[in-house]
């Protein structure tokens, strides 16, 4: 299980988080904590819009935040008519899964794990059919809000949300 914490992050050589900027998005799995009351800590996966149901709140619009910001959102929303003094952490406990087709064995979605390339996204798959072509692939990428497909290394690394496409290859 990858976990990813708006509070830990590991620092880049720039001095950034480096998993700061993941934006959350349509199944991804949150483990929310509210420290006092723990009644309120949940395990949520955001529905097809980005959102989930909390006790007392309600729907919460998650969709394109960080997890900073949603432990911001959350204290804005139970403070003060709720607790005096919340403390809310936000984990990712998994990601979005991204979504293999074309020249695979077995195209469907599989879950993300952080770090993998695009060959490991085929070998996940059960591998290229004898007509995969082997030396790249093409992503459309789930934040890219025109929906290009782009050609990508098969070296490169897979985002969560990816649609991967391996072309056929002309013999």
């Amino acid at each position: 299980m990858l976990v990813i914490s708006a509070s830990a992050y590991a620092k880049d050589d720039f001095g950034e988080t480096a998993d700061a900027s993941y934006r959350l998005g349509a199944g991804d799995k949150l483990q929310i904590d509210v420290f006092n009351p723990p009644d309120l800590t949940c395990e949520y996966t955001l529905d097809g819009n980005g959102r989930f149901t909390m006790h007392l709140i309600e729907k919460v619009e998650a969709a394109n935040l960080t997890a900073a910001e949603l432990e911001a959102l959350l204290v804005s929303k139970l403070k003060p008519d709720y607790l005096v003094n919340p403390r809310v952490s936000v984990r990712v406990q998994n990601f979005r899964p991204y979504y293999i087709m074309g020249e695979v064995k077995r195209p469907a979605s599989y879950a993300f794990v952080d770090g993998m390339t695009f060959l490991t996204a085929v070998a996940i798959a059960g591998g290229y059919t004898y007509r995969g072509k082997k030396d790249h692939v093409y992503v459309i990428h789930v934040d890219d809000p025109e929906r290009k497909e782009v050609k990508m290394d098969i070296n490169s690394k897979v985002r969560p949300g990816d649609i991967i496409r391996v072309a056929e290859r002309l013999f």
